[in-house]
């Protein structure tokens, strides 16, 4: 496949996962790391537009950037409505605001890690962890 090609199919599944999540390309980042010969493993990480805080969605790994995001493409369609879906409210260290961000994670540490990823959890206060009922 040309370089050209790849692109834009890397972009057309792209679009697919962010309208599938009701997300603006602004809310999404996709971030791709080269594993080695274990491929590639993607990142993709969800930006909010309230306090502009970002967040580890969910991360997949495939042999290249379109096997990758085809499994992640995947996760939104069919999986990730399996997951439990948990509330957390949190501040950060200096900040006296509190707020609430929602995840989808197979258990609290998941749950907990995704609001860390990319960031010193010892400059956030987690005030409570809360396993929302079943809809």
């Amino acid at each position: 496949m040309s370089v050209d090609r790849q692109n834009l199919e890397i972009a057309k599944i792209q679009r697919e996962i962010e309208n599938y999540l009701s997300l603006r390309s602004t809310q999404m980042i996709f971030d791709y790391q080269e594993t080695g010969n274990n491929g590639t493993r993607l990142d993709v990480i969800t930006v909010n537009p309230r306090h502009n805080q970002s967040f580890l969605f969910h991360t997949t790994r495939g042999y290249d950037k379109i096997d990758a995001l085809k499994q992640m493409l995947t996760y939104v369609q069919e999986q990730r409505e399996k997951k439990n879906s948990y509330t957390i409210q949190w501040s950060l260290q200096g900040d006296n605001e509190l707020h609430t961000s929602y995840f989808r994670a197979k258990d609290i540490t998941e749950a907990i890690d995704k609001l860390h990823y990319g960031r010193d959890p010892n400059n956030m206060t987690v005030f409570s962890v809360v396993l929302n009922p079943i809809s």
